[in-house]
């Protein structure tokens, strides 16, 4: 096989074949009570199957990808374990590393590996201060406030996946990122949105002369 050839990931979309092979599976994990809350039962057979299908693309056990695939908001994110557990198994690297400088809101951190090569390839560095700048750590609940240190490397690990190996987290984010980010909008209700919006005046429209 040349360098340049396309390696087409066969999955469980991959033919009709494979699609009903897949189905059978998602029915028997649906069945287990070891499987967590939001695969189990008949009603999530298809949750069970698109768990299946990224297990499959990412090269990791179905079960593990059930039990660290987090819907938060309506956005599939993983657990920030399970994303350094990736990308330290993925082959391309090194085992993930962390280097930690500065104190109190200058406290940085930045993950690091090796590729296959020897080059060091660095990751975007995390501060407290960014983590301030972005409104992370000052939101309800936020685990910045008491777990600095953890979080720090969690973010910086999901960076450099993102950055590295995009592939392994199939372009999703750490379930912590997304708890920090996404705001829920608030509701208003339709009336409101009528009384707010802006008045606009009809257009008066003059009538043609009967002389001209």
């Amino acid at each position: 096989m040349s360098e340049n050839s396309i390696v087409i990931q066969e999955t469980a979309f991959s033919s009709i074949e494979r699609f009903e092979g897949a189905q059978r599976m998602a029915q028997l994990l649906c069945a287990s009570a070891l499987v967590p809350e939001g695969f189990r039962g008949k009603e999530n057979i298809p949750n069970c199957l698109i768990a299946l299908e990224m297990a499959q693309r990412i090269g990791a056990s179905p079960m593990a990808v059930m039990q660290n695939l987090h819907v938060i908001h309506g956005r599939p994110s993983w657990s920030s374990t399970f994303i350094i557990s990736a990308l330290n198994s993925c082959g391309r690297f090194s085992p993930l590393r962390f280097e930690m400088n500065g104190e109190g809101d200058k406290r940085t951190c930045k993950a690091w590996a090796t590729d296959k090569t020897g080059e060091r390839l660095e990751g975007p560095e995390i501060s407290i201060d960014m983590a301030k700048a972005e409104g992370w750590y000052g939101k309800n609940g936020s685990k910045w406030k008491s777990m600095p240190e953890l979080m720090l490397r969690y973010r910086a690990a999901a960076f450099f996946g993102r950055l590295y190996a995009p592939d392994v987290l199939n372009g999703m984010h750490a379930a912590e990122e997304v708890q920090d980010i996404v705001e829920q909008a608030p509701k208003v209700s339709v009336a409101k949105q009528l009384l707010e919006a802006p008045k606009v005046e009809p257009v008066k429209v003059e009538e043609p002369s009967e002389f001209e």
